[in-house]
């Protein structure tokens, strides 16, 4: 259950909702009144993990919370899906994801006779503004007649999941949610920042809570985090947000240089690497041909230390073994 974060929507995302007082001020916007009455906030805790399959992480991200619901344990699953059209399969997927977690319960809690309510949330910001379309129920998801549906009854499963369809909220209307100020940055940032030339137009509603988050504990860290994904996902430059260092002031510039800086040289290396793992698959197709698909996964997934390693012993190596030991 090993969390890793695949890209920049999910980075972000974990580091904002991963602090229980942002994530609680999301899950009382969305959750019925009824459960957000019964929930005990203040034992609200992230657990560690992803329960998202490799395949599907490139769009998804997930956040499980620990918390108390009248007295007893309970969990909140909320799963980000950052794409531009609905999953008509997610009834399924969130069924999967809440039965893998009882299985993770059980395996901590192997004397359990019950098994703690999970309440599934999906939060849906896709980089085209597509509003969701998707079943509500995995019951919805099984094909069979009105007839048959009705004589079936209660032998269907059923399971409904919380849906926050960001995208078929205005901006306007997701700034007047009442969130801490990171939380409506982030959400706000998923749905515009993705390739919009107006971004920094856009941004100034929230220069109030971008002053807020720098202000805060921990500030440059946060205000660094938001300026990384900007920067990721909206290719903008430095320069480009100057309108908004002129209304937070110095540390804020501060923060969006050294982000520049950082970003630039991390590119740099990943281009290093790239171009050391491309000559060092040359090298071997040469001295031993065609190499198995494992070997490239191998050496693409190689850091630069190791690489260097490698293409050392090209040379002197009689075999693949020998230069992957």
């Amino acid at each position: 259950m090993a969390a890793n974060p695949s890209n920049p929507h999910d980075a972000y995302f974990r580091n904002v909702l991963g602090r229980p007082a942002e994530a609680a001020s999301e899950l009382r916007v969305v959750l019925p009144r009824e459960i957000v009455a019964r929930l005990d906030w203040g034992t609200l805790e992230v657990q560690s993990g992803t329960f998202v399959s490799d395949e599907l992480r490139s769009r998804q991200s997930d956040l499980l919370f620990r918390t108390r619901l009248d007295g007893r344990d309970a969990f909140v699953y909320i799963l980000l899906e950052h794409q531009s059209r609905s999953d008509n399969l997610m009834p399924f997927r969130m069924l999967e994801y809440v039965v893998s977690i009882w299985n993770h319960y059980l395996r901590s809690h192997p004397h359990a006779r019950l098994l703690p309510p999970v309440i599934p949330v999906v939060v849906h910001v896709g980089p085209t503004g597509c509003r969701w379309t998707a079943p509500m129920d995995v019951a919805e998801l099984i094909d069979i007649d009105a007839d048959t549906r009705a004589a079936l009854g209660d032998y269907l499963p059923r399971m409904r999941y919380v849906l926050d369809d960001v995208n078929a909220l205005d901006l306007s209307a997701l700034l007047r949610r009442p969130l801490t100020p990171a939380a409506r940055v982030m959400l706000c940032l998923q749905k515009i920042a993705s390739g919009n030339p107006d971004l920094v137009v856009q941004l100034r509603p929230l220069v109030s809570d971008l002053a807020a988050i720098l202000a805060g504990p921990g500030g440059k860290q946060a205000f660094r985090a938001i300026v990384k994904y900007i920067m990721t996902v909206g290719d903008l430059n430095p320069d480009d947000l100057d309108p908004l260092t002129d209304q937070l002031g110095y540390e804020a510039k501060e923060v969006i240089v050294t982000t520049a800086d950082r970003l630039r040289a991390e590119g740099e290396a990943r281009g290093e690497v790239r171009g050391r793992a491309v000559t060092l698959v040359e090298l071997l197709t040469l001295k031993f041909g065609r190499l198995p698909p494992s070997v490239e996964q191998a050496i693409r997934d190689g850091g630069l230390e190791q690489l260097k390693v490698w293409t050392a012993r090209v040379f002197t190596a009689s075999s693949l073994d020998d230069v992957l030991a």
